[in-house]
Order: structure tokens, then C-alpha cells, then sequence
């Protein structure tokens, strides 16, 4: 029994949650509001995904919520154009992931190159970005963007919203990489013993370079999707998003000392916080005692994970 919990006890708590708020609220198990909980979490599951990937390595980016907000005001600084929205609109999508993947590569580049702490090299980089993003607009909000940028977030797929769709898609993908290739097994050696990992020929450098990239790449694909649904470029977007993040990828199992994790445990802990959050909301609990839970769930689910690694 004691293993049964040690193994699934994320699943079982969101099971038990699901349960316990479609008793106390007529509203909550319907398809519209758990569509909608899937919504809601999307932008940061989406990170989540790629803060899974450097957790594993024993690193961290705190940078995420900051490149949110900066990759989200350069999508909407494109979207200024007159030129066609297909066209502006793919051009605004790349040129948001090609500022988050260049800062999460040189995330990676400094940490492997000069040897620096993630979490100084990152906390410098979250400083950074979220001084250029009040920079570059003055502290004010990008309006007038291109028609149609907002169907964006608001499109659905067969009934499924389309941040949720790439949600999806993400958490597959990701699934796929660290499960069953190479590199995948590179990013969990490294976070198990780095030194050993080198010895055996994994390119260490290349693998921690590139997972800070990857991390930075789909937070400015969340930031370029969080500025569709709000029709702007918001400076001070995403702030607090690097706690949700770390958040839901620890309460999903994943160690903080790197070797040990998956992308399936990072979903559920995602969806764990984000039912949560719904529930209280339908019980019109206030917003402080949110916090209050939230942060216990995230204590419980670290001594869980200091009993499992005794």
C-alpha cells in the first residue's frame, strides 16, 4: 500500500480533489469548467514542460516569468505591422522564439562556460528581461495589434481551446523526447551524476545549453500565446510565473537535486494546482487562503519527495 502512494500519490490527490469539489460544487465537474481548467493552466504547463527538463539536470531557470512578458511585447511590437496577418502573425511567433531560445541558450552558455550557479545566472536574467520589456514599451501595454491576433487563444479544435491543444502537444512531445531517445537519457545521466555522465561520453555542455534553451523557447511560446489572450504586449506579464512553474513541476515529482522526474508527473502536478485554484474559486474562497493552500501543497509534496529518496 505504502508503494502504491509513494508511486501514484500525485494522480491519487488529483483524483481525490476532482471528486471532493464536484461534491461541494454543482458547477465544477462539467465539461465547459474543466475545459476551462485546462485553459488556465496552459500557459504555465507549457513552461512547466521545459523547466522539467532543466530541473532534471539539477539546474533551474528563474528567468521564465520575465521572458513571458518580453517575448510577448516583441510578438505584439510585429504585430504592429501593416503587413498581412498570416504573415505578421508568423513572423511575430518566431521572433518571440527566437528571443526566448537565445536567452535560454546563454542561460546555458554562461552556466557550462564559466561555471556560475543557474540560480544566479537565471535570477540576473529575470532582471534583465523584465527591465527590457518596461524599456521598450515605455511601462505601458502594446495596443493596436494586427486583427485577428486575439482568435488566436480563443480558437478551439474539435471543442478543445488551442492553448490547451498545444499544451498538449508540448507534454507529448516532451514525453517522447525524455522516454525514449538519446538525449533524453542524456538529460536524466547529467542530473544524476554529472561527472559519471561525462565519463561515459555524454556531451554535458551540449545537453545543459540546450535544455535552457528549450526552457526558454516554450516560455516565449507562452508568452507569445498569453499576449493573444489578452490582445496586448503587457510588460508586467508573468510575473510570479517561475514560482507556478517550480511549483508544479516539484508537486509533480520531480527532484530538485536533478536524475529524477517525468513529464507525465509535471502535467498532473500542473493540473493538480490548477483544480485546486478552480475549486477554491467556485467556493468563493478568498484569494489569500489560496495562497495559503497552494503553498502547503507544495511543502507536502517536497517531504514526499525527501521520503521517497530515503
Amino acid at each position: 500500500m505504502s508503494s502504491l502512494v509513494s508511486r501514484y500519490g500525485i494522480a491519487l490527490a488529483l483524483v481525490l480533489e476532482i471528486v471532493l469539489f464536484s461534491l461541494l460544487s454543482p458547477f465544477f465537474f462539467s465539461a465547459e469548467n474543466l475545459l476551462n481548467v485546462t485553459l488556465q493552466v496552459s500557459i504555465t504547463a507549457i513552461i512547466a514542460a521545459g523547466m522539467t527538463f532543466v530541473i532534471l539536470t539539477g539546474g533551474i531557470d528563474l528567468s521564465v516569468g520575465s521572458m513571458v512578458a518580453f517575448s510577448g511585447v516583441v510578438a505584439a511590437l510585429v504585430l504592429q505591422s501593416s503587413l498581412p496577418f498570416s504573415a505578421v502573425a508568423v513572423l511575430a511567433m518566431l521572433a518571440a522564439l527566437a528571443v526566448g531560445t537565445i536567452s535560454g541558450w546563454s542561460a546555458g552558455w554562461l552556466v557550462t562556460r564559466y561555471r556560475v550557479a543557474p540560480f544566479i545566472v537565471t535570477l540576473a536574467l529575470m532582471t534583465v528581461w523584465r527591465g527590457a520589456a518596461f524599456t521598450v514599451t515605455d511601462g505601458r501595454p502594446v495596443w493596436g495589434l494586427a486583427e485577428g491576433f486575439s482568435d488566436i487563444a480563443s480558437a478551439r479544435l474539435i471543442g478543445i481551446p488551442l492553448p490547451t491543444a498545444v499544451m498538449a502537444v508540448v507534454f507529448i512531445v516532451a514525453h517522447v523526447v525524455l522516454t525514449s531517445t538519446r538525449f533524453g537519457r542524456a538529460i536524466v545521466a547529467v542530473g544524476g551524476n554529472r561527472e559519471a555522465a561525462r565519463l561515459a561520453g555524454v556531451p554535458v555542455k551540449r545537453v545543459l545549453v540546450t535544455v535552457y534553451a528549450v526552457c526558454g523557447g516554450l516560455s516565449a511560446l507562452s508568452g507569445f500565446l498569453l499576449a493573444s489572450r489578452m490582445n496586448s504586449g503587457q510588460p508586467n506579464a508573468g510575473l510570479m510565473y517561475e514560482l507556478d512553474v517550480i511549483a508544479a513541476v516539484v508537486v509533480g515529482g520531480t527532484s530538485l537535486s536533478g536524475g529524477r522526474g517525468t513529464i507525465v508527473g509535471t502535467l498532473i502536478g500542473t493540473l493538480l494546482i490548477g483544480v485546486l485554484r478552480n475549486g477554491l474559486n467556485l467556493l468563493n474562497v478568498g484569494s489569500y487562503i489560496q495562497q495559503i493552500l497552494v503553498g502547503l501543497v507544495i511543502v507536502g509534496a517536497v517531504l514526499l519527495d525527501r521520503s521517497q529518496r530515503k
